[in-house]
């Protein structure tokens, strides 16, 4: 089964991702070419995978742990639905979530 993952950009425009279940959504918006670094590759030791996710998507999401709150209190703009990426695994009830990159969101690795 597919998945699709909605990301709008910095711009303002919408791409559409493919996933599948038991992906993460940094790994979804890696494959996209969204400006996800994911330094830390997912151990949760940096907050350079930070996307803000829909309002009406967030409640659908478990609660983030209370390193993942840690880390999303180092990351720059973040606001009360911001969540790592790479702390979301997909699955068919998040078939159409929709994230922002944040505007500060800059991958190193892309320079």
């Amino acid at each position: 089964m597919k998945l699709t993952v909605r990301f709008e950009t910095t711009k303002g425009d919408i791409i559409e991702a493919p996933a599948s279940p038991g992906d993460t959504l940094l790994s979804a918006g890696q494959a996209a070419g969204m400006p996800l670094e994911g330094t830390c590759e997912g151990q949760m030791a940096c907050s350079t995978c930070h996307v803000i996710v829909a309002k009406d998507w967030f409640g659908k999401l478990s609660g983030p742990s209370e390193e993942e709150e840690d880390m999303l209190d180092l990351a720059a703009g973040a606001c009360r639905t911001s969540r790592l990426s790479c702390q979301i695994v997909l699955s068919e009830r998040l078939d159409g979530i929709e994230v922002a990159i944040p505007p500060e969101a800059h991958d190193m690795s892309r320079t």
